[in-house]
């Protein structure tokens, strides 16, 4: 696994190349001149880019479907499915790509080589003023080669993730947003903290007796919120500890760094 950054990750599962929520602009935002612009610089350059197998999209917002980006998968990658939550095909049909495939809650994605599951999530999608919530979020478990990714997207902490680890589980890879969190009153509903992120991890592997990695993301990559910018991963380090979880399976990556399962 890659971090490229924010929710932007490089996923190589055996054969599989799977991307997750791809944004590569400057901008989380619809203006080029205007909105929370980029800190830190993708961690992996764009043409670095291996053949893709899927692209996993969690919802609509700029800080996670990119324009641009999308664009410049759609030329380079054509045939590359796009897995989606309902309502976003004809949008990313009009960002030229080819091959959209939607999904419900619960609902899966078989191949040969892949499965995917849209599962729940705690949030909301907008783009424009008057959209609000006309196109669904979701979180994805990927499973291709043996191994089994949790990807949260973008989330608030809720019930569905005891169903997730039920229905879904276990997994070899825990995939949670930590950053965006302040002021709490307001983004409670819409983002986890560090503290929401630790309660959701031990959530998604309860009963399993393993602690697999746990890799944090959705910080350090757009100033989106209130927060300082590195209290997210200090945070979630603290909390990691005292509730006395391997130090190892803190996946807390720089930008471009790799780990190997």
């Amino acid at each position: 696994m890659t971090w490229v950054g924010h929710a932007t990750t490089l996923l190589q599962l055996g054969p599989v190349n799977v991307l997750t929520d791809p944004v590569w602009g400057e901008r989380a935002s619809p203006l080029r001149w205007l909105g929370p612009r980029r800190l830190m610089s993708p961690g992996l350059e764009f043409d670095a880019l291996p053949p893709l197998d899927v692209v996993l999209l969690s919802h609509n917002h700029y800080d996670h479907l990119d324009v641009t980006t999308v664009r410049r998968i759609a030329d380079r990658f054509p045939d590359t499915p796009w897995l989606c939550p309902m309502g976003l095909r004809h949008l990313l049909q009009s960002f030229g790509v080819r091959q959209v495939i939607e999904r419900d809650w619960w609902q899966t994605f078989d191949t040969p080589a892949f499965s995917a599951t849209c599962a729940p999530a705690r949030h909301f999608s907008a783009r424009w003023i008057r959209d609000r919530n006309q196109t669904l979020w979701c979180s994805w478990v990927i499973q291709a080669d043996g191994v089994r990714v949790f990807f949260a997207g973008d989330t608030a902490l809720h019930p569905a993730f005891a169903d997730i680890a039920a229905r879904l589980g276990p997994f070899d890879l825990v995939m949670l947003p930590i950053g965006a969190y302040e002021p709490r009153w307001f983004m409670q509903q819409v983002h986890m903290n560090p503290e929401d992120a630790v309660a959701a991890y031990r959530t998604l592997v309860d009963g399993t007796g393993a602690a697999p990695p746990c890799f944090t993301m959705h910080w350090g990559t757009f100033r989106l919120t209130d927060e300082p910018l590195e209290e997210p991963p200090a945070r979630f380090a603290q909390r990691w500890r005292e509730a006395g979880l391997p130090a190892s399976a803190n996946w807390t990556l720089g930008h471009g760094e790799t780990r190997r399962l």
